[in-house]
C-alpha cells in the first residue's frame, strides 16, 4: 500500500501538468499576432508663395542713388537723394517720415542734420518686420591707396541695401502681404572713425532711443548691408546671432530651402565692430540681424571697401537676386 500511494502521489503532478497544459492550447488556438506602432504623419508646412523679386529693378535703384554723387551728409547729392528715396517709398503707398530738428556730432567735432527716411507700410498692422540700411556714404577713402581724402560711390556699400529694400517695396506694394512693413534707411552710419565703435551708427542709434514711434516694437528685423557684391557670401554674423538667434536660422533656412545656400554660409563669424543691427537690438530692444557681405579669403569686409572701387562694377544682380528673393520669402510666410 505504501508503494501505491507513493506512486499516486508522485504522478498526480504529471496529469495536472498535462490537464492544464491541455487547456492552455485549447485557449489558443489563433496565431499570435505582432502589435507594429503607426508612425505619426510627417507635417509639412506648405510655403506660401512669394512675389519675383526683380534683380533689374534693384540695380536700377542702387544706379539712380550713385547717379547723384557720394551721399555724403551735408552735400547737395545728399539732399537730393533723401528727396528720390522718399518720394519711391510714398509712390509704393508707404507712409513716409523724415523726421526734423534731429542734429548729430560726428568723431570730428562736426554737426549735421540727421536725415533717417522712416517708411510704414499698412501702419495699423501689429505683426510687422523692420528692413532696414544705411543711406549716407562714407566722407572717405582710407582703404585707397589714392584721394583718400575723397568720397567713392558706396555703390555696394551703402546703396545695395537701399536698392534691395527699395525693390521689396515696390513689391510690397504689388501684392500685400500679411503683415506690416517698415523700411528704415538710416543716415550717418559710415561716419566713423577707425577704432572708435561708438562714432559709427549714429543714424540707427539716435533712432533706437527716440523712436518715430512710441511704444514701437516689429516681429524683427533684418539689416541689409553690402549686399550686390559679386560672388558674395553671407556667413552668420555674431551680433545677430548672439541678440536674434532665431531670425537667423529663419532667413538661412529659406535661403538653403529655395536654393541659395551658396551664399548664405553656415558658419558663425565675428568679424563685425558695430553695425546699426547693434544699436536696435541693444536700445531698441528688436531682435535684429545683420545680412552682410564677408571675404573668406580676407578674413573680413571685401578689397574694395572703403575704396573708390566700390562703383557700379561691384554690383552683382546674382547676388541681388539671392538677397531680395529670400527676404521676400521670409516676409510672405510670417504670420
Amino acid at each position: 500500500m505504501k508503494k501505491q500511494k507513493t506512486f499516486l502521489f508522485l504522478n498526480y503532478p504529471f496529469k495536472l501538468l498535462a490537464l492544464f497544459t491541455l487547456i492552455l492550447s485549447s485557449c489558443s488556438t489563433e496565431p499570435a499576432q505582432q502589435v507594429t506602432e503607426t508612425p505619426a504623419p510627417t507635417v509639412q508646412v506648405k510655403r506660401v508663395p512669394a512675389p519675383e523679386f526683380n534683380s533689374d529693378s534693384a540695380y536700377a535703384f542702387i544706379k539712380a542713388q550713385v547717379d547723384f554723387g557720394p551721399r555724403v551728409p551735408g552735400t547737395t547729392a545728399h539732399a537730393k537723394c533723401a528727396d528720390y528715396l522718399s518720394s519711391k517709398l510714398k509712390s509704393y503707398g508707404f507712409e513716409v517720415i523724415i523726421p526734423t530738428g534731429q542734429t548729430v556730432r560726428t568723431y570730428d567735432k562736426k554737426q549735421f542734420a540727421l536725415k533717417n527716411i522712416i517708411a510704414s507700410f499698412k501702419p495699423e498692422l501689429q505683426s510687422r518686420i523692420l528692413i532696414c540700411s544705411h543711406w549716407d556714404t562714407r566722407h572717405i577713402t582710407e582703404s585707397d591707396t589714392k584721394n583718400q581724402d575723397k568720397p567713392g560711390d558706396g555703390a555696394n556699400d551703402g546703396a545695395s541695401g537701399v536698392g534691395v529694400a527699395m525693390e521689396i517695396a515696390r513689391q510690397v506694394s504689388i501684392t500685400n502681404p500679411t503683415v506690416g512693413i517698415d523700411i528704415i534707411y538710416f543716415d550717418l552710419e559710415d561716419y566713423g572713425d577707425s577704432g572708435n565703435n561708438e562714432s559709427w551708427g549714429l543714424g540707427s542709434r539716435y533712432w533706437a532711443n527716440n523712436l518715430h514711434k512710441r511704444d514701437y516694437i516689429a516681429n524683427f528685423g533684418i539689416l541689409l548691408d553690402m549686399v550686390g557684391g559679386p560672388d558674395a557670401t553671407f556667413v552668420k554674423e555674431g551680433y545677430s546671432v548672439k541678440y536674434a538667434g532665431s531670425v537667423v536660422d529663419k532667413v538661412w533656412k529659406t535661403a538653403n530651402e529655395i536654393g541659395y545656400g551658396n551664399y548664405f554660409l553656415p558658419q558663425t563669424v565675428n568679424f563685425v565692430g558695430i553695425d546699426d543691427h547693434v544699436p536696435v537690438n541693444e536700445d531698441a530692444h528688436i531682435p535684429c540681424i545683420d545680412i552682410i557681405e564677408y571675404n573668406q579669403t580676407k578674413g573680413g569686409f571685401a578689397d574694395y571697401h572703403h575704396t573708390h572701387k566700390d562703383n557700379m562694377d561691384m554690383i552683382d544682380k546674382k547676388t541681388l537676386k539671392a538677397v531680395g528673393q529670400t527676404l521676400l520669402e521670409v516676409i510672405y510666410n510670417e504670420k
